[in-house]
Parts: C-alpha cells; structure tokens; sequence
C-alpha cells in the first residue's frame, strides 16, 4: 500500500436500539443511507455495511446494498446481536432488555445464530461474507474459532484501550470484553489468545482509538475514579463522530498514522444518519451537522490515505505476507 487506508465501518441496524428495549424493531433508516454512500464516493471512500437481521430482511436496504455491490463502491459484512438473530434461543428472562452478548450464549447457539446470519446474508446479496464485527463489541476465542470455520476473512470487533466488562449482558455474565491490553494494530490472531498474533486465516483490525489523557495522567485519572467509587473503563477518544468532535477525530487519525499505523479505522451506526435514530443526532440540524463534519474529516483524510473496505484491506495485507 503507497498511501495507508481509510477504512469506514458502519454497524447497519435497526432504529435507535439504545432506546429500545421491546423488540419491536423498525429499520427506516435504510431510507437515510444513500446521503452517505455519495458521500462516501464524493471521495473515493467506500464504506462496509456491517449487516444486522433486521436490516439483511428490509426490502429497502437489499436494494440498496445490492446497487452498492453491483457498483463496487462498498462491501457487505456480517454484524450480529444475538437477542434478535435467529433462530430463536431464550437466554434470560427477557433478551430484549438485557440485550445478551452471543459470546455467553452456548457454544452451540453461537454456531447456529453465525451460520444463519451468514447464508442469509450470502443467498440474499450473492457475496461470500468476509468481514465481521460483532454485536456490542464482544468478541472472544470460540467466536473466531467459528468465523474462521465460515471463511470470515476479518474482524474488526477490537477496541483497543476500551474495557467492556462494565456493560452488562446476561445478568449471570461478567459483562463484555476487556481490550485494554490488546494489539492496536492489524494482526492475524491467535484462535487460542484473541489478544495476541497468531498463524490464523483471520486479519483483526482494531478500531482506532486514543487515550484522552498520557498514560500516566490516564492511570491517576482511573485510580481518581475508582476512588469515588465509579467502574468504567479508561476514557478514549474514538475515529467516530459524536456531534461537533470533528477536530477529535482528526487528532485520533493524525496521532495514529503518526504512529506508523497502515491504516485508520471509522466506525458509525447506520441509524445515526436518520433524525431520531439515536441518542445523539436527534433532529434534521442534527444530521446536517453530522454531515459538515463528515465532510470536513474526509477532506483531511482524502490526501492522506486511500479509500479501503475491510475485504480490500486484508487482501491488501495477505498480498504483503
């Protein structure tokens, strides 16, 4: 690669699931998404469209996705949470409000629930299915295990710095992934040790991530937390807009390519493109913001890197192994 990649990722699902908590998932932002692939295109950037339930069923986003494919400007990956992808397995009282990780479900159900994911997404846009990330983030050796066994070609479920253990799934879980000492760069890994290289067909590429704070001042701040009696996780920035952090996200990417790194990771939720998707962009001024942001952010990575979906980028990596 003569330049690194720009690697956009968006966890394609259902409408405001933060909000929701009673299983009855509506999937209109399907209809907001085409703002974005122009976009995205405008800079020769081409997103992958990490693809939930929900959203591989909606006639609108088939259509959409199917143009994308047929063009070649994106990619279609697999996205899975667990309490809304068949076939049906009761895990808790109520799957809908604890919102489960797959990773406590049986070994067996994670098979079945990525196996069905996988062929419908398959059948329904004609691609094999390369790309992953999993639901709420969490990750862990049995689930590489069977991606590996359905020929997924990379992850991208690592969050560097971030410790997911203080979110909780199952009520009888211990809560989500801890990344705070994993790689923070691509890294075929382990099936074993997820948090180490290994000799596996399976690229990870980690978001990109940055301390808020040295890791000095970010271990006094943890201790700071701790002492009034707070858990949570170190504080990041992340290569992700949260409303009016366009300078942040620069500083994420100009850090990390700084550092050496062949690549910086994006990553959005597709119902943040439709007002009231989300918490965070609740009006149409909302999502205009959003945009001028975007557009801002693009234009300082358009010379600095190339355009990548995560498909493009690991065959781009085995092609230098």
């Amino acid at each position: 690669m003569n330049k690194p990649a720009f690697i956009i990722t968006i966890d394609t699902e259902g409408d405001n699931l933060w909000r929701n908590r009673s299983g009855n998932v509506t999937t209109e932002n399907a209809r907001f998404l085409g703002r974005f692939q122009q976009l995205c295109e405008k800079y020769a950037f081409k997103p992958t469209w990490l693809t939930n339930y929900e959203m591989a069923i909606d006639p609108v986003f088939i259509a959409f996705a199917k143009e994308v494919i047929a063009r070649g400007t994106g990619e279609i990956g697999m996205h899975l949470h667990a309490w809304n992808s068949p076939p049906d397995f009761r895990l808790t009282d109520n799957d809908w409000q604890f919102q489960p990780y797959l990773v406590e479900y049986p070994r067996d159900e994670m098979h079945r629930k990525v196996a069905f994911m996988t062929r419908l997404l398959e059948e329904t846009f004609q691609t094999k299915m390369l790309s992953h990330r999993a639901g709420r983030w969490a990750f862990n050796e049995a689930y590489a295990q069977i991606l590996i066994e359905f020929g997924y070609r990379v992850d991208c479920s690592v969050t560097p710095r971030v410790n997911w253990q203080f979110s909780p799934g199952a009520p009888q879980g211990k809560g989500g992934t801890d990344y705070t000492h994993f790689p923070q760069h691509a890294y075929y890994l382990d099936p074993a040790d997820i948090s180490r290289p290994g000799r596996s067909s399976l690229l990870e590429v980690p978001m990109s991530t940055l301390y808020k704070h040295s890791a000095m001042v970010n271990g006094i701040r943890q201790g700071y937390d701790r002492l009034r009696g707070k858990r949570r996780s170190p504080s990041v920035y992340w290569l992700r807009p949260t409303g009016g952090n366009v300078q942040q996200m620069i500083h994420v990417a100009e850090k990390t390519l700084a550092g050496g790194a062949d690549y910086v990771e994006f990553m959005l939720h597709s119902s943040e493109f439709m007002p009231d998707g989300s918490p965070t962009f609740k009006t149409e001024a909302d999502i205009d913001r959003l945009y001028e942001d975007l557009e801002h952010l693009f234009i300082w990575l358009q010379t600095r890197t190339v355009g990548m979906t995560l498909a493009d980028y690991a065959l781009a990596k085995s092609a230098l192994t």
